[in-house]
C-alpha cells in the first residue's frame, strides 16, 4: 500500500513537472517545434530558424508580397527527409496562415528530395515541369502530405523526427548545404506569396552559411514574364520584389 502511494506520488511529480515544461515551451512570442539534435546537427535548430525567419525581411530589401516576409512558417528537414524544425516569425503565431503550416513542411521536404550535391532545386524551379501538358505532371500524387504530423499553430511538436512527405512546385522551398558543398536538408517556407516565400527562403538559408556552390542564387526563381521563358521559370506574383528592386505584377501565382 505504501509503495503504491510512493509511486503515484512520483508519478503526479513527473505530470506536473511535465506540464510546467510545456506550458514553458508554448509561452514564448512564437511557436518553435524541434527534433532532437543527433539527427539534425547539420541543419538549422527551431530557435535558429526562428532567428533568421525574423531577420529574413529585413536583409535585402523589400521581400514584396502581401506582408513583405513578416508572417512566415519556416520548416526545415534533414537529408533523410525527416523533420528537424519549424517555427514562426509572429508574436501571434496564429497571425500566420494556418494551412502554410503543411506547405512550409513539404517545400523543405521537395527541396530535399529532388536536389543533389551538383544540382541545387529550390521548388521554384520545379513550377514548370510539372504543370498540364509537361513532363512531370502528377508527380504531386506521388508522396503526399501525411496530415497526422500538423499541430495547431500554438501547440507542442508532431511530426519531428518523422517524414512528413507532400510535394510543393511553387517558390518557398531550398536545398541547404555544408560548407563542402554536400546537401545536408531542405528549408521550406510559407506565410505569403510564392514568390515572396522563395525570397524569403533564399534570405534564411544566406543567413544560415547553407548555400550551395555557386552561392546564395545558384537555384534563384527566375519569371517568365521578366526574365524570359524556360522551362525552369515561374509566374510573377503581385507585388515582387527582387533583390530589393520592384520587378512588376502579374496576377497569376496567388499567395500561399
Amino acid at each position: 500500500m505504501i509503495r503504491r502511494i510512493v509511486l503515484a506520488v512520483a508519478a503526479a511529480g513527473v505530470f506536473a513537472l511535465g506540464s510546467a515544461v510545456g506550458s514553458r515551451m508554448n509561452s514564448g512570442t512564437a511557436v518553435l517545434h524541434a527534433a532532437p539534435a543527433g539527427k539534425c546537427g547539420a541543419v538549422p535548430a527551431a530557435a535558429a530558424l526562428q532567428g533568421f525567419l525574423n531577420s529574413a525581411p529585413s536583409s535585402g530589401g523589400d521581400a514584396g508580397g502581401l506582408f513583405h516576409g513578416t508572417r512566415m512558417w519556416g520548416a526545415v528537414v534533414n537529408r533523410d527527409g525527416e523533420l528537424c524544425a519549424t517555427a514562426t516569425n509572429q508574436p501571434d503565431p496564429t497571425q500566420v496562415w494556418p494551412g502554410s503550416q503543411a506547405i512550409a513542411k513539404a517545400k523543405a521536404y521537395t527541396a530535399n528530395a529532388f536536389s543533389l550535391d551538383s544540382l541545387a532545386l529550390s521548388t521554384a524551379l520545379l513550377y514548370t515541369f510539372t504543370q498540364p501538358g509537361h513532363s512531370l505532371w502528377s508527380l504531386g500524387q506521388s508522396n503526399l502530405f501525411n496530415p497526422n504530423f500538423l499541430v495547431p499553430p500554438t501547440g507542442s511538436g508532431a511530426g519531428v523526427g518523422q517524414i512528413n512527405g507532400g510535394l510543393i512546385f511553387f517558390g518557398g522551398g531550398v536545398p541547404l548545404y555544408n560548407g563542402s558543398g554536400q546537401i545536408v536538408g531542405g528549408l521550406g517556407i510559407s506565410g505569403d506569396t510564392s514568390c515572396a516565400d522563395h525570397e524569403i527562403a533564399k534570405r534564411v538559408r544566406n543567413l544560415a552559411g547553407l548555400n550551395p556552390t555557386g552561392g546564395a542564387t545558384a537555384d534563384d526563381i527566375t519569371y517568365s514574364s521578366v526574365d524570359g521563358a524556360t522551362i525552369f521559370t515561374h509566374p510573377l506574383c503581385k507585388n515582387t520584389w527582387r533583390n530589393g528592386a520592384f520587378v512588376g505584377e502579374e496576377l497569376v501565382a496567388v499567395g500561399y
